[in-house]
């Protein structure tokens, strides 16, 4: 689940809104520039020092500590450099407009000082209720799951507290052992509630259902009915975009059965190579189904044998950006890390190689679920899908 998004620049602001604020902080500069252009111009006669010690006081208002800062050394280097220009020294005025200036970029320190903190702990208590809503929707997957030793990893974009919606699960069955990883377009509330009622179809649909192919269709049937009820949260999701969805089962057998709805291809590591398993006709996400004639009546299935390993991601991993633009090489990450790596040690290492590509600025949240085949089941080398 998306826990954690980057803070908008203002409450719920839109695009729109953020080009205002970024304007309007661009503004204490603009007007320090002007008090310049008319002190060494012959429009000096104008009295601009209202105008400068109001640089400090309107940057405490858009940019914090470090702006207002900034603003006030820079009011006060075109304070002197006019009164220089001009040869002002020794003037009543100039020494009323630097003590004005002083303290104005004080006052203005101080209390943007107090906002920023207030700020900080109001965002540190939110980020807590969206980390405890997070916990209450998904759990961690067990660290052995029959004949799979698994790992699980929720990562946040930014620094923000908006929640949103990844989603992922694994479940132990008379089936097998039966996973899910998915994506949700949307944020906030709405996005929650549609993971939670995506999740609530397909762990009580994997103890039930047969067919890995009606699990997914449990899990599409559960967000239409939410679309259906006036006014519920998922209504605003499923219409404004739509849920891929990827569903694996692994059985006794040494193979691995997919359903995907829309979703990143799993990776599987073989003998130290990573391989896309890749549908062989790509299906419409969940909420989508009208764009196709008709959807399969059974999983594809794809060899997973004994030191095999499966991962099962979001497209926050390989969507992720360096400062060249350039993707995330998941294949080539999955393959650099050691096979002897426990599933939470290689999240770990993945997590880490993340976090370098990008710097630390993850743009979209990532959740991914690591499994390890620990029988000692036969099987051929992974190369393609068997559908039938």
């Amino acid at each position: 689940m998306k826990a954690l998004l980057r803070t908008p620049l203002l409450p719920g602001a839109g695009g729109h809104s953020r080009i205002l604020y970024a304007l309007m902080q661009c503004v204490p500069f603009l007007l320090a520039l002007a008090v310049l252009v008319i002190e060494l111009t012959p429009a000096h006669f104008i009295y601009t020092g209202p105008f400068l010690t109001a640089v400090p006081a309107l940057a405490a208002v858009t940019m914090g500590p470090k702006g207002t800062t900034a603003a006030a050394a820079l009011a006060l280097a075109i304070s002197v450099t006019t009164a220089t220009y001009n040869g002002a020294w020794g003037t009543l005025q100039v020494y009323t407009n630097f003590l004005a200036l002083a303290l104005v970029s004080v006052a203005g320190f101080i209390t943007s000082s107090a906002v920023q903190t207030r700020r900080q702990r109001e965002l540190d208590q939110v980020r807590r209720i969206a980390v405890a809503a997070q916990e209450v929707v998904l759990r961690p997957v067990p660290a052995r799951l029959g004949p799979l030793s698994a790992g699980s990893l929720c990562l946040a974009a930014g620094t923000g507290a908006r929640v949103g919606g990844d989603l992922y699960e694994a479940v132990q069955t008379r089936y097998g052992i039966r996973m899910i990883v998915g994506d949700v377009r949307g944020k906030g509330l709405s996005a929650v509630r549609a993971v939670a009622v995506a999740l609530g179809a397909f762990r009580e649909a994997v103890h039930y259902e047969d067919e890995l192919v009606e699990v997914m269709n449990r899990c599409a049937a559960a967000l239409r009915r939410e679309v259906a009820v006036p006014g519920a949260y998922g209504q605003e999701v499923l219409l404004e975009g739509f849920t891929t969805a990827l569903i694996a089962q692994v059985p006794d057998e040494p193979v691995v059965q997919l359903v995907n709805r829309g979703h990143p291809p799993p990776l599987l590591l073989h003998q130290g190579r990573a391989t896309e398993l890749m549908p062989p006709s790509p299906l419409p996400p969940l909420g989508l189904e009208d764009l196709t004639d008709g959807l399969p009546a059974k999983p594809e299935s794809y060899p997973f044998v004994a030191g095999d390993r499966l991962l099962l991601y979001t497209d926050g991993v390989i969507e992720a950006r360096n400062r060249d633009d350039e993707f995330f090489a998941l294949p080539e990450h999955m393959e650099a890390i050691h096979a002897g790596t426990t599933p939470a040690e290689f999240l770990e290492q993945l997590h880490q190689a993340l976090i370098r590509h990008t710097e630390g600025d993850l743009a979209d949240d990532v959740a991914m679920i690591l499994a390890d085949r620990l029988d000692g089941a036969p099987g051929p080398s992974p190369g393609g899908a068997d559908t039938g």
